[in-house]
């Protein structure tokens, strides 16, 4: 009982800003249904309304992630929840001692056990760097007709786009999903996938929570 009851807090980081409570801890009650052990405080970034699409609003977040991941007390791991993994290098380098990971590069690594072509779902023309870094002649990347940011997720016309485009990965040879935005773990949106493709769907907020999971054992 002990052993189940120690602590362990992790600081999450949302690199969507929103004063929306609902969709600002959509991932920590992900996470806390998953992993009921996880201790989680979570935070988002400002400025940045529209999330991370582009490589010019990642250069733009990762001072302010940085600065987000050092305002947490006592944490024991912090959380990127982003699938482009931004600023986990530089928390690495500011926060040492402490373990850092984001929704890329966990979400590869499962995708990795369930086949070798992996089709990337993302809603960028260019795959997260993680993917690129892990995965460069194994992905078959694609991007939801319509789908410019998270925020068009949310919307009835993102998600049955996000659905069409997966289909067309399959037929493309893909024998796995792994989401590249975590905005798809956002709508929930991976048991609708693995129903419509018959591939096995990697939900990057749960990719990283079980990489949280596993230093929580170790702790």
């Amino acid at each position: 009982m002990a052993f189940l009851e120690k602590k362990f807090k992790i600081g999450l980081i949302r690199v969507l800003t929103t004063e929306n409570e609902d969709v600002l801890l959509a991932h920590e009650r992900q996470l806390k249904s998953y992993f009921p052990q996880l201790q989680i405080e979570t935070k988002c970034i400002p400025d940045q309304y529209e999330g991370i699409h582009t490589p010019e609003l990642g250069e733009i977040a990762v001072p302010k992630i940085v600065e987000t991941a050092r305002s947490f007390e006592d944490a024991d791991m912090i959380i990127v929840s982003c699938a482009d993994d931004p600023g986990v290098e530089e928390i690495r380098e500011a926060l040492p001692g402490i373990p850092v990971t984001g929704g890329g590069e966990t979400t590869v690594a499962l995708a990795l056990k369930y086949g070798e072509k992996i089709g990337v779902l993302g809603i960028t023309d260019y795959a997260p760097k993680a993917y690129v870094r892990m995965i460069p002649d194994q992905m078959i990347l694609g991007k939801p007709d319509g789908v410019d940011s998270t925020l068009d997720l949310m919307t009835p016309e993102g998600r049955k786009s996000a659905v069409e485009m997966a289909c067309k990965l399959k037929e493309q040879g893909a024998q796995v999903l792994a989401l590249a935005c975590t905005g798809m773990a956002t709508i929930g949106i991976a048991k609708e996938l693995e129903e419509a493709t018959g591939l096995p769907v990697i939900d990057p907020v749960m990719a990283e929570g079980l990489f949280a999971y596993f230093e929580y054992l170790k702790k």
